[in-house]
This record gives C-alpha cells, sequence and structure tokens, in this order.
C-alpha cells in the first residue's frame, strides 16, 4: 500500500509531460496524390485533407501552390472542391501544396500531385471543312479518290478517329457503295465510274467519330461536324457514238432522179461531256452505186433505179452508214458505230404486157421466150369453148400492184370466130383462145385463120399484140388432087394483064357425079388479086400487071383449088419468081449520128444500103463514094462495102467550135445497073471531147506574205486555164500540198470556160506562228478528171511575217538547285537565271515573283525574304548572309519569271513561274536538348533483371547530317535514400541510342541486379552529345528519377482455388484490379499454400500495385479502393479472392517466431511488474468509462433514430468521425448513434478494432452474395479503425451468443432499422463491453 503514493506521482509526472510537449499534426501518409476526372464539375466535392494531432487541437487547412487557383477548400474541415474547370488537354498534371496548422506548431506543408484522368470531352474536328477533286470516269477501281484527316485530342479509344461515309448524293443503290474511306482518311474508289451512264457528280456527307470514352460516367462517342466532298466526274471518248434512231427506212420511186434525197440518219456522241462531231459514209449496199450520203447525214440516189432487179430482194435496197467521230478515242482509235438503212423502191408503171411463149410456172420471162407469132390448130366446125391446140402463150407484166393489171382480147380477120380466156388478168397468167362460133371455122373456106391477142395496160393504156396462125383440119375424105403439090413458075415484074403464067396444071378427083366435078380456083392469099385461074381449064394469067413488082414481092405463093361437086376441094401451091428490072435506086437503111472519142477513137461504120433489084446482079450491086466537103479530107469510104473510116486521129479542139464537135459527111450511093441509079446519105460524126489538155497556170511561182495570228486573212490568188472544149473536162479544182498545208484553206471560183482561180486564205480558226515556221512553200495543183491522173503543179511561197507575239522561256539548267551555306558562310553572286524569247525582237528582263520558305517541308513563312535579290539580268546575290539560318529555314525557293517589254499587247508578255531552289546547308551550331517527358519511372528491384530497359529520354539537334545526330551517354547515376543521404551507384546502368524517325531515344537499361531493401531515388545523369565533321561536339545533359518501390509495397492475395487455376485466370484478375485501383499490376509469384499456413485460401498471389507517379499502394490503400469498386469487388470475390493481407501478416514464419519466444521469456518478469501496476490504474478507469456508457445508454433510449445530437464527441473514438473523414479512401462514416452529454477525455482515443488481421471470408452462403450485391455498402467504416485488421464475417459466425447480455449491445439491438429497411452491419468492441454492470 505505501506503493501507491509513489505510483501515483510517477503517473502524474507522466502525465504532465505528457500535456506539456504538444505536437505538431501530421498528413496522413496517402496525401500525396489525387486523381480527378477532368469532367468534374465546378463546385463538385474534389477530395478531403485530413491529417492527425495527437494532442487533438483544432485543426486548418489551406491549399497553395502555382496550381492553387484552381480549388477550394474549408479551413475547419479540409473539404475541397474544384474552384475553375479541368481540362485534361491543358494540363494533366497539377501541382499544389496542401498544409495544416493546429496553432501551436509551424504550418505542416506538403506537395501534392493532382493528376487530371482524361474523358471524352472532345470530338474530332476535320482539319479542313471543305473539300472538292476532279476524277476522270476511267479511274480504276481501288485508286485513291481523296484524303481527309480530322483529329481528336482526347487519349486512348476517345481520342482514336473511325471516318464514316454518311450519304452519297445522288443517292442511288449504286452510289451508296461507289467509294469507301479508309480508318486513315483515305477515300478509295469502289466501283466502276461512267460520265453518261451514271453521274458527272458526285457529293459525299462525311463524318469522323471518335472510338468512344467515359463522359459524366457515361461512355459516350463523339462526333465531327459533317463535311462534304465534292467530287466531279470527268468525262472522256471512250464510248462510240449512236445513231438516235434504232431503225431507218424510207421509200424512193424507181424513176427518182440523181441527187435526190432519200433520208437523213443521224448520230451523235455517246460521250455526253465531250460531243464530237460525227462525218458518215456508206460502207456496204446491196445494190452499190445507186445511193450515197452526204457529211450532213442525207442519203440521196446517184444511180438509175429500177425495181423489176429487187423482185428476189423484196423490192428493198439494204445500205449500211457507218458514222465516225472526228476525233481518236482514248485508244488511238477511230470510234465508229453502223447500221443498216432499208430503202424500199417503190414501183413505177414502166412496162406494158408482153407476150411470151412458155407455160407457168416454168416460165422465165427471158428475152428468149419472148414471143409476138403463135401458132395453133383446131379441127373445123369445132365445138364451142373448144381450146386451140399446141398453143403455149403466157403474158406477163413486171409491174405491181394496178400497174401490173392488164386486160386480154382479141382481133385480127378471124377475131370473130375466137375469143380468149382469161380477159383481165395481173402480173402474169396462162393464155387460152377458145371456138366462139364453129361456123365460122371452115376448112374449105379458109384452112389457116388469124387472130390478134391484144394485152392492153389497165393503166397506162400501153398494149402488146400477138399474132397466133391457127390451122384449120379438112374434115372432109375424099377431095380432088393434083400431081403435084408445089409448081415453080417465073414472069418478068411488070408484065402486061393477061399473060399466060402457065396453063399444064390440072387436078384429079376420084369422086363422080357432081362430086367429081372439078372446079378450079385461087385460094385468097397474097397475090390472089394480081393472077387470076380459069375455073374450067385451069389456066393461070396476069390479072394486074401494074402490081407485079419484084422489089414489092419477089415471089408468090398462090393456092390453086381444085373443088369437087360434093365442095370437097385439094389445091396445090404455085411458086410464081418475078423475073428483075433496074426500077429502083439504092435505098439507105436509118441514120448515121456516130459518137467517137478524139485521138484514140476511130470511126468505123458500114453504111446500111439495099437495092430493091434482083440481088447479086448490077442492078442491086452498089458502089460507095464520099462527095467533097470541109472535112471529107479526114475520112475514105470503102466503094465495094461502104465501111467509112478516119484517115488520122480527131482533135476536137481543131474543129469549128461552133460546130459542137459534129462533122457532116455525104456518101453517095449507086448502083450498077442500067440506067445508074443512086442514092445520097449524110454521116453526122460527133467528136467527143476526152481530156487530153492539161491545166496551165498563168505564174510558175507565187510569192504570197501574212503576217502571224492573224486569222480568215486572204493570203493570195492562182489562176489557170484548161483548152479542152467541154466543162466535164476544162473544168479545174485546185489542191494544196506540202507542210503546212493544213494551215490554209484553198477556194476555187470559175471564171469562163476552161478559165478558173484560186483564193488562198487562213481558216477564221487558224493562225499562223513565225517561230514555229518562217515560211511554207507549197505546190498547189490544178487537175481536172484526167483518168490518167496527170495535173499541173505551180510553187506557191507564203512568208510568215513576225508579230512579237511568244512570251520567253525560262532556261530549266539555269534554275538547276544550289547550296548556301547558313550564318555569313557565303557572299555575292551565287546563280544565273537565263531565259531566251523566240521573237525577232525582244528585250527581256528577269523579275522575281515570290519567295517561300520552307523547313521540312513546311511553310514557314516569309522569314527568308531578304535573304535574297534577283536582279533584271537574271543575277542571283546573297543579300543577308549573316540572317541565313538553317535551322529557321532549310530551303529558299525563289519563284521567278522572264518578261519581254516590248511583246504586243495583245499577248502574255511573261513566261511561266520558275523555281529556283536554294537549299541551306547547315552549320553546327545548334547544341541537342531534350524533350520533355511527362513520364514517372519506377523500379522494382525485385522484378527488374539485368539487361531490362528501366528508363528512357528523347532529344534532339536542330542541326542535320552529322551535326545532328545524337549520342547518349550516362555521366552519373547517385541514390538518394528516404533519409537524404547519397551514395554514388556507377556501372549499375548503361544508355544505348536508337533513331525513331527524326528523335534520337536513348534507352536506360539495367546492368545488374538492385538490392530490393534500399529504398529512395536512383538519380541518372545523361548527356546528349553531337558528332559533328568539323568543328566541337555540342552537348546537353538531363537528371532522370528513378523512383524505387520496396518490399514493403508488396500485397498478397489470397484464392480459394490452386496456383493452377489462378493462373489460367491470370489476365481476368489483372484486368479487374487495373479497373479497381488505376494502377499497373506487378505480379511476383503465385504459389500454392502451406498447410501449416494461418489462411483460409488455397494458393497465394503477390503483386505490386504502382501508380505512374512512382508511388505504390500499400495493403490498406488496396483494401478500401477494392472496396470502393462494387462492380471489381464482385468479380474478384467470383474469381476466388479470399483474404487481402501483407506478406509478413499471413507467412508463418517460424524462426522469428522462436526468436520472439526467446526474447518474451527474457523481459517476462519486467513485463508482470509493468502490468500488475497498470491494471490497478486501469480497473480504476474501466469503472468510470462503464458509468458513461450507462449514461449513454439512457441516452440513446431517449433519442430517435437518425438523429445526431450536437454533441461534439462519441465514446471510444477521437475527433475525426465525422462524415468523409478520410477523402484519400473515400469510406462515409456510419453513425454508431453514441451520443454523450459529458465531454470527451483521453479515455476515448481507444481504437474500435481488435482483429489482428485483414481477411476477407467468402462463404457460399447466397445470402452472403446478395448482400454483397446490395447498393449499401458491407461495413460502415470507421476512421480511427486501421484498415490494415479488417475482416469481414458472417455475423452469426463472428459474433457467438454469449451467457450474459451485455447492455449497451441489447440497446442497441433494439432501435430500430435505418430508413431503407436494410439492417446495419456492427462491430463488436471488446472494450465497450458493458456485460458487468
Amino acid at each position: 500500500m505505501m506503493a501507491w503514493p509513489w505510483l501515483s506521482c510517477l503517473l502524474l509526472l507522466t502525465l504532465v509531460v505528457s500535456v506539456t510537449a504538444n505536437t505538431a499534426p501530421v498528413f496522413l501518409g496517402n496525401m500525396s496524390r489525387v486523381n480527378l476526372p477532368e469532367d468534374l464539375p465546378v463546385g463538385a466535392e474534389a477530395f478531403w485533407l485530413v491529417a492527425q494531432d495527437q494532442d487533438n487541437d483544432t485543426l486548418t487547412y489551406g491549399i497553395s501552390g502555382p496550381d492553387a487557383s484552381v480549388f477550394s477548400v474549408t479551413p475547419t474541415t479540409g473539404e475541397v472542391k474544384l474552384a475553375n474547370p479541368l481540362d485534361y488537354e491543358t494540363a494533366y498534371l497539377l501541382h499544389i501544396i496542401i498544409s495544416v496548422t493546429d496553432h501551436h506548431n509551424k504550418p505542416v506543408q506538403r506537395p501534392m500531385q493532382v493528376i487530371v484522368e482524361d474523358r471524352n470531352d472532345n470530338a474530332p474536328v476535320f482539319q479542313n471543312t471543305g473539300f472538292s477533286t476532279s476524277i476522270n470516269e476511267t479511274l480504276p477501281v481501288g485508286s485513291l479518290v481523296f484524303s481527309v484527316l480530322a483529329k481528336d485530342p482526347d487519349t486512348g479509344s476517345a481520342g482514336v478517329v473511325v471516318y464514316s461515309i454518311e450519304k452519297v448524293i445522288p443517292s442511288t443503290e449504286e452510289s451508296q457503295h461507289l467509294f469507301k474511306i479508309l480508318p486513315n482518311g483515305s477515300i478509295i474508289l469502289n466501283g466502276s465510274l461512267s460520265y453518261n451512264n451514271k453521274s458527272a457528280f458526285y457529293q459525299l456527307e462525311l463524318k469522323a467519330s471518335d472510338s468512344g470514352g467515359i463522359y459524366n460516367n457515361t461512355f459516350i462517342i463523339r462526333n465531327s461536324s459533317h463535311v462534304f466532298l465534292f467530287i466531279s466526274v470527268v468525262d472522256e471518248p471512250d464510248l462510240d457514238p449512236q445513231f438516235v434512231r434504232e431503225i431507218y427506212s424510207a421509200s424512193v420511186a424507181e424513176n427518182a432522179p440523181q441527187g435526190e434525197s432519200v433520208l437523213k440518219v443521224e448520230a451523235v456522241d455517246s460521250d455526253k461531256g465531250i460531243n464530237d462531231p460525227v462525218t458518215y459514209s456508206i460502207s456496204n449496199s446491196t445494190m452499190p452505186g445507186w445511193f450515197d450520203i452526204g457529211p450532213d447525214g442525207v442519203i440521196r440516189v446517184t444511180g438509175s433505179l429500177d425495181r423489176e432487179q429487187l423482185l428476189e430482194e423484196d423490192e428493198e435496197v439494204k445500205v449500211q452508214v457507218t458514222a465516225t467521230e472526228m476525233h481518236p478515242n482514248i485508244y488511238g482509235q477511230n470510234a465508229t458505230v453502223s447500221t443498216w438503212v432499208t430503202l424500199m423502191v417503190t414501183d413505177v408503171n414502166d412496162h406494158k404486157p408482153e407476150f411470151y411463149n412458155c407455160s407457168l410456172p416454168a416460165c422465165t420471162f427471158s428475152p428468149q421466150e419472148a414471143q409476138v407469132n403463135f401458132t395453133g390448130y383446131v379441127d373445123e366446125h369445132a365445138s364451142t369453148r373448144i381450146p386451140i391446140d399446141s398453143l403455149t402463150m403466157v403474158v406477163y407484166d413486171p409491174d405491181k400492184g394496178n400497174n401490173g393489171t392488164f386486160l386480154l382480147s382479141v382481133g385480127g380477120p378471124d377475131a370473130e370466130a375466137f375469143s380468149v380466156s382469161p380477159d383481165r388478168a395481173a402480173g402474169s397468167t396462162d393464155v387460152q383462145v377458145l371456138v366462139r362460133a364453129p361456123e365460122l371455122v371452115d376448112y374449105e373456106d379458109k384452112t389457116v385463120m388469124l387472130v390478134q391477142v391484144v394485152a392492153t395496160d389497165s393503166v397506162s393504156g400501153n398494149a402488146s399484140i400477138a399474132l397466133v396462125t391457127i390451122h384449120l383440119r379438112d374434115i372432109n375424105d375424099h377431095r380432088p388432087t393434083f400431081p403435084y403439090s408445089f409448081y415453080n413458075l417465073s414472069i418478068w415484074e411488070h408484065s402486061a394483064d393477061g399473060t399466060v403464067v402457065t396453063d399444064s396444071i390440072h387436078a384429079f378427083d376420084p369422086d363422080t357425079g357432081e362430086g367429081g366435078r372439078i372446079t378450079y380456083s385461087l385460094l385468097p392469099g397474097n397475090g390472089a388479086d394480081i393472077f387470076e385461074v380459069d375455073q374450067g381449064s385451069g389456066t393461070v394469067t396476069v390479072r394486074n400487071g401494074e402490081a407485079l413488082d419484084r422489089e414489092k414481092q419477089a415471089e408468090y405463093y398462090l393456092t390453086l383449088q381444085a373443088t369437087d361437086g360434093g365442095n370437097l376441094s385439094a389445091s396445090t401451091t404455085l411458086h410464081i419468081v418475078l423475073l428483075d428490072i433496074n426500077d429502083n435506086r439504092p435505098v439507105v437503111s436509118g441514120s448515121y449520128n456516130i459518137f467517137v472519142q478524139e485521138e484514140e477513137g476511130d470511126v468505123f461504120v458500114t453504111i446500111q444500103a439495099r437495092d430493091d433489084d434482083q440481088p447479086h446482079n448490077n442492078n442491086s450491086r452498089l458502089h460507095f463514094s464520099l462527095l467533097p466537103g470541109a472535112y471529107s479530107h479526114n475520112f475514105s469510104v470503102d466503094p465495094g462495102k461502104g465501111i467509112l473510116r478516119n484517115l488520122g486521129p480527131l482533135d476536137r479542139e481543131a474543129i469549128e467550135p461552133a460546130l459542137g464537135g459534129r462533122i457532116v459527111l455525104t456518101v453517095l450511093v449507086s448502083d450498077c445497073g442500067k440506067p445508074v441509079l443512086s442514092t445520097e446519105v449524110n454521116v453526122t460524126i460527133n467528136v467527143e471531147d476526152i481530156n487530153d489538155n492539161l491545166p496551165i497556170f498563168n505564174q510558175s511561182v507565187y510569192s504570197f506574205s501574212v503576217k502571224e495570228r492573224d486569222r480568215g486573212e486572204l493570203v493570195g490568188v492562182v489562176t489557170a486555164w484548161d483548152a479542152d472544149q467541154t466543162e466535164a473536162n476544162n473544168r479545174i479544182s485546185f489542191l494544196l500540198s506540202g507542210s503546212g498545208a493544213n494551215n490554209f484553206v484553198l477556194r476555187g471560183l470559175v471564171l469562163g470556160s476552161g478559165w478558173a482561180e484560186g483564193r488562198l486564205w487562213l481558216p477564221s480558226d487558224v493562225s499562223l506562228d513565225y517561230e514555229t515556221q518562217a515560211s511554207y512553200n507549197l505546190t498547189v495543183s490544178a487537175e481536172n478528171p484526167d483518168p490518167h491522173g496527170r495535173e499541173a503543179t505551180a510553187g506557191v511561197s507564203v512568208a510568215v511575217e513576225d508579230v512579237n507575239d511568244e512570251p520567253p522561256t525560262l532556261d530549266p539548267a539555269s534554275l538547276q538547285g544550289i547550296r548556301v551555306s547558313e550564318n555569313g558562310s557565303q557572299h555575292g553572286l551565287v546563280a544565273q537565271v537565263v531565259a531566251w524569247d523566240v521573237d525577232t525582237l525582244s528585250q527581256l528582263e528577269i523579275q522575281l515573283v515570290n519567295v517561300i520558305c520552307t523547313k521540312a517541308g513546311v511553310n514557314v513563312g516569309s522569314l527568308c525574304r531578304g535573304w535574297f535579290s534577283v536582279l533584271a539580268n537574271g543575277s542571283v546575290f546573297i543579300s543577308q548572309s549573316e540572317a541565313i539560318d538553317y535551322e529557321s529555314c532549310d530551303l529558299v525557293t525563289l519563284v521567278v519569271r522572264a518578261w519581254d517589254i516590248t511583246t504586243d499587247p495583245r499577248f502574255l508578255a511573261h513566261s511561266d513561274n520558275g523555281s529556283l531552289a536554294i537549299t541551306i546547308e547547315d552549320m553546327n551550331d545548334n547544341a541537342p536538348y531534350f524533350l520533355p517527358e511527362n513520364k514517372t519511372f519506377v523500379i522494382i528491384p525485385e522484378l527488374v533483371v539485368p539487361n531490362q530497359q528501366v528508363a528512357s529520354v528523347q532529344a534532339r539537334d536542330n542541326d542535320s547530317g552529322n551535326n545532328g545526330a545524337i549520342l547518349f551517354s550516362i555521366l552519373q547515376v547517385d541514390f538518394i535514400a528516404k533519409d537524404g543521404a547519397t551514395t554514388p551507384f556507377q556501372g549499375y546502368f548503361r544508355v544505348t541510342t536508337t533513331l525513331e524517325a527524326d528523335m534520337f531515344i536513348g534507352n536506360i537499361e539495367l546492368v545488374t541486379n538492385l538490392d530490393s531493401t534500399l529504398q529512395g531515388t536512383y538519380q541518372v545523369t545523361v548527356q546528349a552529345q553531337d558528332k559533328p565533321s568539323v568543328g566541337p561536339a555540342q552537348e546537353a545533359k538531363i537528371t532522370l528519377n528513378l523512383f524505387t518501390v520496396d518490399q514493403s509495397y508488396r500485397v498478397r492475395l489470397q484464392f480459394s482455388m490452386n496456383k493452377e487455376e489462378v493462373g489460367a485466370n491470370m489476365e481476368k484478375i489483372i484486368t479487374v484490379l487495373t479497373q479497381a485501383t488505376r494502377t499497373t499490376v506487378y505480379v511476383v509469384s503465385i504459389q500454392d499454400m502451406e498447410s501449416t499456413a494461418r489462411a483460409r485460401g488455397r494458393s497465394y498471389l503477390d503483386a505490386y500495385f504502382v501508380f505512374s507517379n512512382g508511388t505504390a499502394l500499400t495493403l490498406d490503400e488496396l483494401s478500401v479502393m477494392i472496396r470502393n469498386d462494387q462492380d471489381s469487388l464482385m468479380q474478384l470475390l467470383q474469381l476466388g479472392l479470399v483474404v487481402l493481407g501483407s506478406q509478413e501478416s499471413q507467412e508463418s514464419d517460424l524462426p522469428k517466431l522462436l526468436v520472439s519466444v526467446i526474447t518474451g521469456l527474457g523481459v517476462a518478469l519486467l513485463l508482470v511488474i509493468v502490468i500488475m501496476t497498470t491494471a490497478l490504474v486501469c480497473i480504476r478507469k474501466s469503472y468510470h468509462r462503464k458509468l458513461r456508457a450507462v449514461k449513454a445508454a439512457k441516452e440513446a433510449q431517449k433519442t430517435a433514430a437518425g438523429v445526431m445530437p450536437l454533441a461534439s464527441a462519441i465514446p471510444g473514438t477521437n475527433m475525426y468521425t465525422t462524415e468523409r473523414a478520410n477523402p484519400m479512401l473515400d469510406l462515409p462514416t456510419k453513425d454508431l448513434n453514441f451520443n454523450s452529454q459529458s465531454s470527451s477525455s483521453d479515455l476515448d482515443h481507444m481504437s474500435l478494432n481488435s482483429l489482428d488481421d485483414n481477411s476477407v471470408d467468402l462463404e457460399k452462403d447466397k445470402e452472403i452474395i446478395k448482400a454483397l450485391r446490395s447498393p449499401e455498402p458491407l461495413m460502415g467504416p470507421n476512421p480511427c479503425f486501421s484498415t490494415g485488421s479488417l475482416r469481414l464475417e458472417k455475423e452469426a459466425l463472428h459474433s457467438p451468443m454469449e451467457l450474459d447480455t451485455e447492455p449497451l449491445g441489447m440497446v442497441l439491438s433494439g432501435r430500430k432499422t435505418d430508413r431503407g429497411g436494410q439492417q446495419e452491419l456492427s462491430f463488436t468492441n471488446a472494450g465497450l463491453d458493458t456485460t458487468d454492470l
């Protein structure tokens, strides 16, 4: 008991010391970095500043630093809100300094990094909005049409641009797939084009979208504004012409005159954008020469038409017309198209019916079958409509329709005895002659009957007549007979009447009686009226001597008939020959109008003359002679044969022009009888003109002049004459030939008979160019239709007068690029621009049009404009040598042109622009420089191995070549421990140099293993040095911080599966952990748990969770972040996660345990003494605490659920139990509803937690899974409890039934549930156990 006062004094002294030694507040360990999304609204809660003060002083928070204006802080609570909007693209890392003060000590400050997380807040933007291009319609499929570019400043998938074609106009189905856009923005042709058949214009509506990202906690895809690409299709001559009609047909009368128009065809160029003129020609015809076509497409008659020649072709002529474009197509060929034109030749009544000796249908209607005399037979007294035997007669009219219809009738001496059948027909028909009156067909009356069959055209009335001789057959069976049936007799012509011809011819009839009485008679016929016979005696005498004219009829055939009394008769023929006397003059047959060509033609004509006197005697022998005349000396006549010949070549030009080439000769024809009788006949010889004279020019050489560039001017006139007399032969046409003849037009003009002139013109669309050709030596030909192709020529010299019309031309050789060194290395003349002009009078000067300054192909403005100057004579000088800088401009392009000051005002005076490229050569005047990198390099010694890259630097040198080549090296390596101590570490790292594009990269690699127990930062000093060919090298340095993550940040995760199953799910596990923590996960190992280990899992995974700034997550921070992400927690539970813990808390380390036991035994005695002393003090404190708990219970029973009293403290907690006390862990506090009416004391700082590890107990109970998925948190966090010692278990397993009821728990359990009806998760703290009360 005596020791208690001393013990009380000792405790009082300790209490006084603890009260007087006030300590400064301390920020929590995680208050160095915070991540904020850039879409956080202004005024929203950003984070909380949380510090701990052992003295429980009132704390005041503040923020300063370069980016402090972005935030606002509540000084009393530490709540930080966003004051200005965040923008990742502007600043993705903010630096602030947070401070806290307890108003007793110096303010505590700590730098904090605010990492702005990118969100999808930007839409892609096209770099240009107006696009247009032109493409040929023959562009191959797959060719590039156009390229577009859109940029999105966002990162990740939100910055990946995807292009699309939203709409194509015209909006046909084919057009929608005609173009395709590639991921790089290139638009390619996906189908074939056609200017004529599809469209000549397309409009593409383009859109650029990003690949989507998070914005305001929602995954969205942003789209650009639509832009339009206008594509014009250029037509090319790739199509043949087309006729405007598919079928052409027309009709033309067969008597149409030559030159008559029949039909016009028309073809057009199928390439609508070109519309090339078309020419026409006839390439084929079924009747060549009948038709021709002109340049206007009109088909005209050129020959004699005859429909009857087309009967086998359906009276049609087929003409193939070919249309040809004037210019070749894209393949260098003539574009043509052909069509067949049907021309129907219509009938004209130009034929009359004709008779043919044939039978249908075997008639061919050839000229050999045509006949006008027919013979037939019939019995005398035959019955009516009996046809004449052996008569084959056909009538044929080749005309068509009514023109081929004809009427048939009979005529002649015996027409009444016969009829014809049919009486009307068309085209062709067989004709029969029928007996009409049998009584008229009498043998004794006529043995031969004559009938004329008349065929009359029913339209024109033209007729043809055929004579039918009908022989009658006698039916009498007895008749008189003559001894001879034929008798030859003779008598002088013109004998006197009564002269006996014969008296010795008699007939004999066997009949008797009346039938035997013979009576002689001459049957009617030719000569029956000139001779007579005595009926009784049969003596034949002359009855009419004057009619006996041998020249009219030299012989007579008389039928002497003897008739018996029964009217039966017989006959004999008397052949009476008249003996000749010279009583007839010669008779010339026909007229003689002879045509013969001059020079080559010969006259050979026989005078057809006869003498009707007895042939082969002097009375009929003829003699021919030529009577004298103007041109008779040029001819001769054969006296015996009457053949008229020319004595030499005939010349049309030697005949008097007024005679028109006609020579009239008189031939005398006389006989040799006595007296001599003669006749004269005129022979007209028409000497036809031939083209036997060449045209003659009035000059052998013509000289003309014309100014260049003039159009439609008359250059000169040539004149020629032809001596031929006819227009056909003296018609002169002119032809111009020679080099350049197509630049002129020669138009002919007829002046008079044989005279013509040719006017030489410049076409209205052609002008001459003196510089191209100063003169033209041409040949003009005068020709007429000479079959031998001869022509007369004359020379034509055309001098072109020069006009100053041509622009000057720059010499390409003088524009070859030159090189000039920078920084005043060169001066004076560097180049000479040369130009020339083909005009004879020109005065040139060189002008500087523009100066283009580029660096690496990019226009840098006008900074180089004053570096060079160009004089009028083309000299290029350096003007500002010192100002020339390769790094600002590596290529100067001088755009120049040549100007002719004497050029005619009508024409262009200057040349095309030329470019003189001046390449600026680099000097080593720039040192290398490092590129800023917002990277943090982290080393986990446990994971890195030698030769592994741990960091990198990037550098550039604005010089070129070796001057800009960079070599990296490590100058120094220092290790700075967390306590600030610096230790050199040479040989642990090396650097390698690589080049990508125009950037040099230094890759820093580990050479040897690092000590994993060291905590601090490696400072690596890297040097970049260029490698100039000449002169000293230049260099730059940079120091890198390589943060180390030691083993204290190694976290162990226990799984309910074995290591093979965990390894199979490794990718999913890392993905979920990365999503929950926003860190990079470094896995160390996966191992199965030892059976002796105090754990619930079957395997474990050791890993590090490292932020981009080099900091790493502790086990407590990892646990909090996983529990905050319910989705990730659920996925991890499904993947078998059982427990989160540190390696030290979960390993069963037997050696350490033995050491601890031995150490504990050593100090056991001391501990017993201390414990006993402390127990006495604690008994007293426990008694007072329980009294306060009873009061709290009474207050709790009086207070409604959910009502917070205004008291400042809760028993068993400290002052940081307010809402959102730990912003970094983001754990909402759940009110335990402890109320106290008394003030707190140092006894209130006892922790509620009494667990020794942090574990997650996963049971297969469905209710727990359902509770985990509940939107309410699984637990109410207590800001005073250690997250490293948290366990989640079933309440039934965690809190077994006690024997005695604990009063405070009973009171709390009697309180109502929260408003949502969900049960709060409670904590058991033995320190608050009031059971003993």
